[in-house]
């Protein structure tokens, strides 16, 4: 059970459900079965992006796997010539360059700015469309190793709360009722249960807001957005059509 799925299933204890069996039916839908009879399904709300296989990917995952990659090119280059230390940062743009075709000449700028101390300063380093490194602190005391990752930007991320989470939750909610159909006829009454990492949860003040805004068209019997910080705190959403603001 991973952290989403254990939150959910604090979640439906705190509705009163004590029958809360997990993967009913092994490793496919649902993820829990509720008394018997409510076929539960928990997905993680992120933003994502469509994929040539017509799966969904999170944005994510592409800045994760870059930063990993830089990270551990970062720790290859040693040390400084001069001993001082810089913090360097990422910024994304999709669609990013695949990282065999960008490492070998970011490699080789890295390694001019450490073993030159006339080039070292703070700068931006362009080396592809939708990739770009930036020097941009120096470090107080020297580290082991002459970059030190600091921090990364996604440029595809973020924008207005409601309309981020609209349109991924269209995305989700589809890509799931995909996936139960499969199984739909087994279970009475299906719940799908988002546990929301693009708003952290609906607050009291924005669930009027949210009623009037953020209907998704499902045949479901209930999609829920859960706090991931508070398994008390859920919203359910309307099934109307969605209205754009």
């Amino acid at each position: 059970m991973d952290r989403s799925e254990s939150l959910v299933r604090d979640h439906l204890r705190y509705r009163g459900f004590e029958r809360i069996v997990y993967q009913p039916d092994g490793n496919i839908p649902p993820d829990f079965l509720v008394d018997g009879r409510i076929a539960v399904e928990v997905r993680r709300l992120n933003e994502n992006e469509g994929t040539e296989s017509g799966e969904l990917r999170g944005l994510e995952t592409i800045r994760i796997s870059t930063e990993r990659k830089l990270y551990k090119l970062l720790r290859s280059l040693g040390p400084s010539t001069s001993g001082s230390s810089w913090f360097v940062g990422l910024n994304l743009k999709r669609p990013v360059p695949r990282w065999k075709h960008v490492e070998p000449e970011l490699r080789e700028q890295l390694e001019r700015f450490r073993d030159n101390e006339s080039c070292q300063k703070l700068c931006a380093i362009h080396v592809a469309e939708g990739l770009e490194i930036k020097i941009f602190h120096k470090a107080s005391r020297p580290h082991r190793t002459c970059f030190v990752y600091g921090a990364s930007s996604d440029s595809d991320t973020g924008g207005f709360v409601l309309n981020n989470t609209q349109r991924n939750l269209r995305l989700c909610v589809q890509e799931k009722m995909r996936k139960i159909a499969p199984v739909r006829h087994k279970y009475f009454e299906w719940w799908l249960v988002f546990v929301d990492h693009i708003g952290f949860g609906v607050d009291d003040c924005d669930q009027e807001l949210f009623r009037k805004y953020l209907g998704i068209e499902h045949d479901l019997d209930r999609v829920i957005l859960l706090s991931p910080h508070d398994a008390r705190r859920a919203f359910d959403l309307p099934t109307k059509t969605a209205t754009f603001l």
